[in-house]
């Protein structure tokens, strides 16, 4: 058996699931103390007697990250070390950060000789003493993490292994993250996930900690494992170290239980929520990844993450009249004491789909003063709205299934333009918390190659070796391994024959005897 647990805005889901059969499912509000909220969806599935249930592993998505990030809280002091020298001291690291996101983290940055071409031709040898000076400064400083990123580190990871070996013998005590592990192609967006991955180390620490010990308070004795932006999963020890990978699974994990629910393996999927409806697409089964920079706090980054588009559309989203607007105001975790329908003032997208009759919660006789036109107009525009995102996540002009999951579907409408098909699968309001228990475990890697240097078949495998290896690091089972993507492109502004490969490997989580 597994359990699956998703802590959205909103609310928390879970669910036990023996197999393919769902056992036990459970929605609660998110408490503010998101761990108390774990341990809560833990006992709903779990009630008092039931602790001997065979369950062979947690899964959680949580939004502690993203959280962290937003609010700046308990994020740890950051030194970002950059393998250099003599290029690229015109854009220092977090150059175009936000100026209360760098205060938060204080942001202290170090230029260093090293660093590589595209082709693995060193720019510069690194200079340990500049390494050892760089760190014995920073522990002066009491900085607690330090990101490492060196240009081209992609192809050729040792200068930043020889830099954190330096760094953790100067001072034992700061966390260290490496660029090659986090980020792709691209030294300031990959430097800038590496540096976000550092700063949350601390907060990965205590989560991490806290989900073992609402597991071990249960008595379940089951591997702990998040879940990850690609619907993938990393096992607790890996997660503690790169918390980044978390930061967006939500909307994936939705996507990966309206595959399992559906069969379909190809699709559109809209998972509205309490606040908001997120919209990706499945491409053989998961997620597809953002081929471009994503911002994550008004920052660049470009490890993996999903191509995921968010509108300001849920069930506590406020309608405003004269003219029909929605959102994106929400009364979101307020809805059962501000909307019409639970006695409140406030008219939200829920009061306009139970005056409809497509929901059927609360008291219906305080909807009086919606009318008929007001509820055409409102749901019509939900429509709209969801039909525009489904335009821009698509690739052409042929129509698509669409699965509509999460609290909230019963807001859009069976019909929309550029959809072949609607579907609402049963469970599908838990979607989130069912794409968590049946993930598998993940691991990507990408890098640029010459073909001037190596054969394609080479580079193919040594991506793939490096994509199971990073699988197996994030727990997967070494037996399980098998790749579902490999994406090829050439890079031709670049000299000999230059190739970028990104291979995808998943796994399943190991037996526990």
């Amino acid at each position: 058996m597994r359990i699956g647990i998703d802590v959205g805005g909103t609310n928390t889901d879970s669910v036990l699931i023996d197999g393919t059969q769902i056992v036990r499912k459970s929605k609660t509000t998110t408490t503010e103390n998101i761990t108390n909220g774990v341990k809560d969806s833990l006992r709903a599935i779990l009630p008092s007697g039931d602790n001997n249930l065979d369950v062979n592993a947690v899964m959680i998505g949580t939004t502690h990250f993203t959280n962290a990030l937003l609010q700046k809280n308990r994020l740890a002091t950051t030194a970002a070390l950059r393998l250099c020298l003599p290029a690229t001291q015109m854009l220092p690291p977090m150059v175009d950060w936000p100026k209360e996101m760098k205060e938060s983290i204080k942001g202290y940055t170090y230029l260093v000789d090293g660093g590589f071409e595209f082709d693995g031709r060193e720019i510069s040898p690194i200079d340990k003493d500049q390494i050892r000076k760089a760190a014995d400064d920073m522990a002066n400083r009491g900085v607690e993490a330090i990101a490492i990123s060196g240009i081209f580190s992609s192809v050729d990871p040792s200068q930043e292994q020889i830099a954190a070996q330096i760094v953790q013998e100067e001072t034992p005590h700061i966390k260290i993250s490496m660029s090659h592990e986090i980020g792709r192609v691209g030294v300031l967006e990959r430097e800038n996930a590496t540096i976000l991955n550092a700063c949350l180390s601390t907060t990965s620490d205590s989560v991490v900690r806290a989900f073992r010990e609402a597991v071990e308070e249960l008595s379940l004795g089951s591997a702990l494992f998040l879940t990850q932006n690609d619907g993938t999963l990393m096992d607790a020890d890996f997660a503690t170290k790169y918390p980044v990978y978390s930061i967006s699974s939500g909307p994936t994990n939705s996507m990966r239980g309206a595959a399992f629910l559906t069969g379909i393996q190809n699709a559109i999927v809209a998972d509205v929520g309490g606040t908001s409806t997120d919209v990706g697409i499945l491409r053989n089964g998961f997620p597809r990844e953002s081929s471009i920079a994503v911002e994550i706090g008004g920052i660049r980054t470009n490890f993996r993450m999903p191509d995921v588009l968010s509108i300001a559309l849920g069930g506590g989203s406020v309608v405003n009249t004269s003219p029909i607007a929605i959102g994106p105001e929400s009364v979101g975790l307020q809805l059962t004491q501000q909307s019409l329908l639970f006695g409140g003032s406030i008219r939200t997208a829920t009061d306009v789909a139970a005056a409809a009759g497509l929901v059927n919660i609360g008291n219906k006789s305080l909807l009086s003063e919606i009318s008929e036109e007001d509820i055409k107009s409102s749901l019509n525009l939900m429509n709209v709205m969801t039909e525009d995102v489904i335009d821009r996540l698509k690739f052409n002009a042929d129509d698509i299934p669409v699965i509509l999951v999460g609290g909230g579907h019963f807001l859009i409408g069976d019909y929309l333009t550029g959809a072949s098909e609607v579907l609402r699968p049963k469970n599908g309001d838990i979607a989130n918390a069912i794409g968590a228990a049946i993930a598998q475990v993940g691991g990507q890697s990408e890098s640029v190659y010459s073909l001037a240097e190596m054969s394609r078949d080479e580079a193919l495998s040594d991506a793939t070796q490096e994509a199971k290896k990073r699988a197996m690091s994030a727990g997967a089972n070494p037996k399980t391994l098998m790749v579902v993507d490999v994406e090829e492109i050439p890079l031709t502004y670049l000299p000999s024959n230059a190739i970028r490969i990104r291979v995808k490997v998943v796994g399943d989580i190991p037996e526990i005897s």
